[in-house]
């Protein structure tokens, strides 16, 4: 049994981690943080977890000292505290952006902010499992990859990895309200964000620094762009990738990379299906769960090769992700805590 904390515990992140915690077997929530909720309880930030928790917010200054910290902090924000928090915790997962990216200047230029504690960058992996298995086992400090990212990632990466698309790799992603956090703004005020298809991003994602900096190693030159649209659906991400397969690359060749990469993986599944109304990665039925599922379509006519990816924004795209990373720090099975299936129908 391990005791863990979350730094900044009432936000979407926060209480998708507490909501998870809750319910795995070989841990002890010893403290969840909030300034604006210190001294009551979480569950009425959270009502999904009446009767299953009695925990009670505590400020961050009361922050003691435990196994593994995570934190759910705004962007920018935990690199203020990270001197402070490595004292209390022999193992930190960080949510936020602070660490993903290895090299100072990269963070400085899509954040356009400096780097408080840039000593500390090479210190984390990048928490995408399935690709840093060992190192993250080996870690004691791991960056939560961005939602969008991961996504893309996950589905580029048996492409990339056995060469088998080349020139620009557009990715339109659709996003759901979460993933602008709990804080609200005019853009998320109901009125304004219900029944939008808003393209609020059209270039210059930031999450697009992650996944050059994941798929670079993989190949001679990465050229990638991201397109983002919110629209009306609370959570869940859904990406469209548009890629040029070289010269003749086979379904066959497609289907043997995706197998050849993700067989053995617990929580990715390929979804290419000949009939049914679900043939291909939908959102809605991963609600609540770590799945990443991925499915593709050879374009013959205009020599396309459209990959669809799914994840549930809050879950393998953060919290989710998080405790399978924590799994492998502490030795447990990938799957621990992480069984839910989702629902259907939803």
């Amino acid at each position: 049994m391990i005791n863990v904390s979350i730094f900044g515990a009432s936000g979407y992140a926060g209480g998708e981690l507490l909501r998870i915690l809750t319910g795995h077997p070989k841990v002890k929530i010893q403290q969840a943080t909030s300034r604006q909720f210190a001294g009551l309880p979480v569950s009425l930030v959270n009502p999904n977890l009446r009767k299953k928790t009695d925990l009670v917010f505590s400020h961050p200054d009361q922050l003691k000292k435990c196994d593994l910290l995570f934190i759910a902090l705004p962007n920018g924000e935990s690199m203020k505290y990270m001197n402070k928090l490595k004292t209390l915790a022999k193992k930190i997962i960080d949510l936020g952006a602070d660490y993903r990216l290895r090299e100072q200047s990269i963070f400085e230029s899509w954040y356009k902010q400096k780097h408080l504690n840039p000593e500390m960058l090479k210190k984390f992996v990048y928490g995408v499992v399935e690709l840093h298995r060992q190192e993250i086992k080996k870690s004691s400090y791991v960056a939560g990859p961005g939602c969008e990212a991961t996504v893309s990632i996950l589905s580029l990466y048996p492409l990339v990895k056995h060469n088998l698309i080349e020139g620009k790799i557009i990715i339109d992603a659709k996003m759901s309200s979460s993933q602008a956090g709990l804080k609200p703004s005019l853009s998320s005020h109901h009125p304004e964000r219900a029944g939008v298809v808003r393209s609020y991003m059209p270039s210059g994602h930031r999450h697009t620094a992650e996944i050059i900096q994941e798929l670079s190693p993989f190949a001679d030159k990465l050229d990638v762009a991201i397109s983002a649209t919110a629209i009306d659906m609370v959570r869940g991400l859904l990406v469209t990738i548009h890629a040029v397969p070289k010269s003749g690359v086979s379904e066959k060749e497609v289907w043997k990379a995706y197998r050849t990469e993700y067989a053995s993986e617990p929580f990715i599944r390929i979804v290419k299906e000949r009939q049914g109304l679900y043939r291909f990665p939908e959102p809605k039925i991963l609600q609540g769960t770590n799945f990443c599922d991925i499915g593709f379509e050879m374009d013959t006519v205009s020599k396309r090769l459209v990959v669809i990816g799914a994840i549930d924004n809050l879950v393998k795209g953060t919290a989710g992700q998080a405790v399978q990373a924590m799994n492998l720090m502490y030795g447990y099975p990938e799957e621990t805590g992480l069984e839910f299936p989702g629902l259907h129908p939803i």
